[in-house]
């Protein structure tokens, strides 16, 4: 009984999701590779004609030594170091910056720009780690339980009249709206202007940052050109924990508003159908109702 109860449990459930889960993954491969491969190639292609040009410029230089050069620079990248501007950079281990880094640990983000090339900080990076990404688990699943505790009134919403529905949904579509602008909309603008990018590029970063995906090829304050304030990546930060807070409420409240709707919406058809199909008992024409927004 338990195997079958299992092999049911397989067929019915989990490979059917098995399955769904591989073709999506190849559909993404399939397409990641046509949008992108044609690009690499194309600048690979690029970077050896520079190689080749830089040579002929310089033929106190051969290839071998040019091969070195580019590795420490390589190196150089993976400890964090800009190869662009000279030593007066900022440095990427300021407090600014380390409570940054301890953000992208915690939230399992992890841009990949930066990382502890000691290995003290390597050691104590995979201890904190371990105390931090529970902490940032059990903040946000509180948040998300204090706010269902807040909005309580709307579990039992059926017994309130239907003008107090519709202002509730209203409210909370509201709520969801200002707080998607202040999360997801205004800091890529900020960001944008900041870094010198596109509003696009802004609303990708904060995308790919907030889902935890952190590619780290868009990262805030890292450009050696510009000066950035003390605390411009702390603010981004604390605006990182706020927004994975923020993705938290809306996932709770989304499909908690689409439900109401639908069912204002059910009910307002059966309303209406009522209203048709019940004869006035004098047979005189039954009264026209006012809308709720009148």
């Amino acid at each position: 009984m338990p195997c079958a109860r299992l092999a049911s449990c397989w067929g019915g459930r989990v490979l059917p999701l098995l399955l769904a889960y591989i073709c999506y993954l190849l559909l993404g491969a399939t397409v990641f590779q046509l949008l992108e491969k044609q690009a690499e190639a194309q600048s690979r292609d690029q970077f050896q004609v520079e190689k080749l040009r830089f040579l002929e410029n310089y033929t106190c230089l051969d290839q071998r030594a040019l091969e070195q050069f580019v590795q420490v620079i390589m190196e150089a990248w993976v400890k964090g170091v800009n190869p662009k501007g000279n030593s007066t950079n900022p440095s990427n281990w300021d407090f600014g910056s380390s409570f940054f880094f301890a953000g992208t640990v915690v939230t399992t983000i992890g841009y990949g720009n930066l990382a502890p090339s000691t290995e003290a900080g390597q050691v104590f990076c995979v201890f904190y780690a371990l105390v931090g990404i529970p902490l940032n688990v059990v903040f946000l699943n509180h948040l998300g339980t204090g706010l269902r505790a807040h909005l309580a009134t709307l579990e039992r919403w059926e017994d309130q009249p239907r003008r107090s529905q519709l202002l509730q949904v209203l409210g909370l579509a509201l709520f969801l709206i200002l707080g998607t602008l202040v999360v997801l909309i205004f800091p890529p603008m900020a960001f944008s202007r900041v870094e010198g990018w596109s509003f696009g590029e802004g609303f990708y970063f904060a995308f790919i940052t907030l889902s935890t995906i952190g590619f780290g090829d868009y990262v805030v304050g890292t450009d050696p050109s510009k000066r950035y304030i003390s605390v411009y990546r702390s603010l981004a930060a604390v605006w990182i924990l706020l927004g994975l807070a923020w993705l938290a409420l809306v996932l709770s409240l989304g499909p908690l508003l689409l439900h109401r709707c639908s069912q204002l919406w059910l009910n307002g058809r059966s309303l209406n159908l009522k209203d048709r199909a019940a004869p006035d008992p004098q047979g005189l024409p039954r009264p026209q109702k006012m809308p709720i927004s009148a």
